[in-house]
């Protein structure tokens, strides 16, 4: 049985949702739109794909809930010219959102199982512009620095040094952080100069750890 019907009727609720809970830019709504949630998700899980719930995948991680990943894609404020790095790939659909809206997409994931299923799922899905590798996130990547902007998806107990330091003058840096393991503070940093940031609360959330170098341990 074809699920396309299903598919375009739960999307179309699903847009209507983000655009009632106050998501207001068109790129970010484009990109949510434009990227099958139902890609990303396992077989037994494709019915529930455009409920706004975090879902579980591999490695006892999650693809997190759609309000979340358009209110922090819109949180950093993108450009069709940026360059973007993702800290917590996991399935890969975070990535694939920003893919759609920015230049090139940079991701980290620290479970190799993760890491190379994404990037088989990206590719074959025709995502060009996403690079993936497996590391420690709250390092960064150095390598491809610095950034228009980064998003981590996980929770950590503070800011990585390490993430700030990558980010260009102007960029920004949309992070849940907080001493709490199960709740977090979104936060949104912007690099106004080498030494300076301006650091804006958007809200509670609940991430699963931040694990790494500048994370929980």
């Amino acid at each position: 049985m074809t699920r396309e019907p299903f598919q375009r009727k739960d999307k179309k609720l699903f847009l209507d949702l983000l655009a009632r809970r106050g998501i207001r830019d068109k790129r970010v709504l484009k990109a949510m739109a434009a990227v099958p949630r139902e890609a990303f998700v396992g077989q037994a899980l494709v019915d529930s794909a455009y409920q706004d719930s975090p879902l579980p995948i591999e490695e006892g991680q999650t693809i997190s809930q759609p309000y979340i990943v358009a209110l922090m894609t819109e949180a950093m404020r993108l450009g069709p010219d940026n360059t973007v790095l993702e800290i917590g790939t996991g399935s890969g659909y975070g990535a694939a959102v920003l893919a759609s809206i920015v230049q090139q997409v940079y991701t980290i994931e620290r479970h190799q199982v993760l890491a190379d299923h994404a990037s088989k799922r990206l590719a074959k899905l025709g995502y060009d512009n996403i690079a993936v590798r497996c590391g420690d996130g709250t390092l960064g990547w150095p390598e491809h620095a610095p950034f228009d902007a980064i998003v981590v998806t996980a929770g950590g107990p503070g800011v990585p040094e390490s993430l700030i330091s990558q980010l260009t003058i102007g960029g920004r840096l949309v992070i849940p952080a907080g001493a709490d393991q199960h709740q977090q503070q979104l936060l949104r940093i912007t690099r106004l100069s080498e030494n300076k940031t301006e650091t804006e609360d958007l809200g509670g959330v609940r991430f699963v750890p931040l694990i790494g170098k500048e994370g929980w341990r």
